[in-house]
């Protein structure tokens, strides 16, 4: 009977939908993601990754707050519609309200928001947390 080895086992790859319509940031995310043992899609146009996206194929979405055509929060609303299990981080290189953010959400149950810049470790890390692993 043979053991199993510990590299035999293979941790579960996560998968994130990363939307920031800033092509430079979404590569840099991707990158370094793939590097922390995510699997990642991009997507620089919120339209399209709203009707490319899958429900029950993603962990979690990174979301950019300011976008052209639909903001960060809209496409979160719109999404929560085809997924309504699906956690989200926003990301944005604004001064962020959480108060604020509750006045004009209040029915938006979220909780993770990161700040830019931040570190590909950090950003790992806060992706880690808020799917549980």
């Amino acid at each position: 009977m043979k053991e199993k080895s510990e590299n035999s086992v293979k941790k579960r790859q996560y998968k994130i939908l990363v939307i920031d319509d800033e092509p430079d940031i979404n590569s840099v995310i991707k990158k370094g993601l793939n590097r922390n043992g995510f699997e990642v899609e991009t997507f620089i146009d919120p339209l399209l990754a709203l009707s490319n996206f899958k429900a029950g194929f993603y962990d979690l979405l990174l979301i950019d707050i300011k976008m052209p055509k639909m903001n960060g929060f809209e496409l979160y609303r719109e999404i929560k519609k085809k997924d309504n299990q699906i956690k989200v981080c926003f990301i944005t290189a604004l001064e962020f309200y959480y108060d604020g953010f509750r006045r004009v959400f209040p029915k938006l149950n979220v909780n993770c928001f990161a700040r830019k810049p931040i570190s590909i470790d950090e950003m790992a890390n806060i992706i880690k947390e808020e799917i549980g692993d």
